[in-house]
């Protein structure tokens, strides 16, 4: 039998802020284990949770920024479970009544615009860690996390390939960084994921049975593990088996999923409402100034580009990757005048500079003002490409300016047509053989000429004046 793959997401966002959820502990990736808690994220006796403003207002921007109706109350409820790391014997978050509702993330794959439905946004508190390879034969555990404000996101079941599944989380991602609601650091743990699972008889409306994938720590692990479940699925199915209802544990050393434990339903958290916490409550002003305040998304950043500057949408993807890379591209725009010419120098030299150092663009320590004097000087033929983007390495690495580079190393691009020939000669006396089979048809070879020019000239010969010559010597 064919079978249709059905993929949901759950979505863990750590937000922005200095401190927890319902106290003043702090949410600094790194502390000591259990340095950062306090009486309430304890659960200790008579200890109140005070509710942190400003994670609300991260929690609205986001879904705002997905497009979802904010509801002016939502209720927070407890969510009964007993592990280690939680030491309340709960978690707050929100179940009936969700912060937000309906809203929707486009994605692009395979050649098409998908719409994913959002079905839910709630506000809720984490749980700490348990370490299973600190203590010998034993699990230790650190709340540090306990109390850290997140947001869950709940995709509908409207993902059908592993790879929408990357995509519309890569577009996810991009979307809150741009919002600044958290810097969705998956090693930090700041953004992690939980795939939903489940294949149905192409042509059926019914759905089949779910499975829940977790510790899923990159978006190709994501897009992994869905293949692999879907893989084991279609076994059991095509066995004639039942698939069971459960939670399985991703292994990212040797690919395999294991079982962890049955996957619970709703009523058996016992939600209830909290009753150390009022009703949510906002006005719509309050949605409509923080509506008001929203920055342009990705979508919206990605059409503007393209129509003012002109530009292929692959590479308008790679220039609005992240917000920082799109404002540095635009500050860039401004001073060199080409968008064109800047877009090349970003998403080719730069890029491969930041991939060097394994750093944002914005950490590489070049103002777009020394960068766009760099380019410049490539355009008025003051040193050539090639040397512009070793020159650009050497600003990076040194902190100084082209200029300053330049003529330090005697690199300005050499016009006088006595040194070209010099080497034009040279080069055509040392490849006599290429010299012939270029004249006997084999023109293909006028790059490996110019090349071996450059060379000769360590990259300061003008390479068009090369070619002119080159050509002229050959035919």
């Amino acid at each position: 039998m064919s079978w249709e793959l059905v993929i949901g997401l759950e979505v863990h966002v750590q937000l922005r802020t200095a401190e927890k959820l319902f106290c003043s502990d702090s949410t600094a990736f790194g502390a000591e284990p259990n340095s950062q808690v306090c009486p309430v994220c304890l659960g200790l006796p008579g200890a109140l949770p005070v509710l942190n403003g400003e994670a609300v207002d991260l929690a609205i921007i986001a879904a705002l920024g997905l497009a979802c109706q904010v509801h002016e109350v939502s209720i927070f409820a407890r969510k009964s479970y007993f592990y280690p790391d939680l030491p309340k014997g709960y978690q707050i978050t929100q179940f009936s009544e969700p912060l937000a509702t309906e809203g929707m993330v486009s994605v692009r794959s395979d050649g098409e615009t998908r719409p994913i439905r959002i079905r839910r946004i709630h506000l809720e508190e984490d749980a700490g860690k348990s370490i299973h390879d600190r203590v010998p034969d034993g699990t230790a555990v650190d709340l540090n996390r306990t109390g850290t404000p997140l947001i869950e996101i709940v995709t509908e079941p409207d993902l059908r390939t592993p790879a929408q599944a990357r995509t519309f989380l890569q577009e996810l991602k991009r979307t809150l960084e741009y919002l600044d609601v958290s810097d969705c650091n998956m090693e930090e743990g700041s953004l992690r994921v939980d795939a939903n699972v489940s294949l149905r008889a192409d042509g059926s409306d019914a759905y089949g049975v779910k499975t829940e994938v977790k510790n899923l720590n990159s978006f190709s692990a994501v897009e992994r593990s869905v293949v692999a479940e879907a893989k084991r699925q279609a076994g059991i199915l095509d066995a004639g088996g039942e698939i069971v209802q459960e939670t399985l544990l991703w292994d990212e050393r040797d690919g395999t999923l294991r079982s962890m434990r049955s996957k619970e339903e709703s009523h058996d958290y016992r939600y209830f409402p909290d009753p150390d916490l009022p009703p949510l409550r906002f006005d719509a002003e309050r949605i409509r100034r923080l509506e008001a305040e929203l920055p342009e998304l990705p979508a919206q950043r990605r059409t503007r580009l393209m129509e003012e500057h002109d530009l292929d949408g692959r590479d308008v993807d790679v220039l609005i990757a992240s917000r920082s890379l799109a404002d540095y591209f635009e500050a860039l725009v401004t001073v060199v005048g080409d968008a064109k010419a800047a877009a090349n120098w970003v998403k080719g030299p730069l890029l491969k500079e930041a991939n060097r150092l394994q750093l944002p663009v914005d950490d590489l320590g070049i103002l777009p003002r020394d960068f766009g004097d760099l380019i410049g000087l490539v355009e008025d033929g003051t040193v050539s490409g090639s040397m512009g983007r070793k020159v650009l390495g050497q600003m990076i690495d040194s902190g100084k300016t082209a200029r300053e580079i330049i003529e330090k190393e005697g690199l300005s691009q050499v016009q006088d047509s006595g040194e070209l020939n010099a080497w034009v000669d040279a080069v055509m006396e040392e490849n006599s053989e290429e010299v012939e089979r270029y004249r006997s048809g084999e023109t293909r070879l006028m790059g490996y000429f110019v090349g071996q020019t450059m060379q000769k000239s360590r990259g300061r010969a003008d390479p068009k004046a090369i070619s002119a010559l080159l050509r002229g010597r050959l035919e």
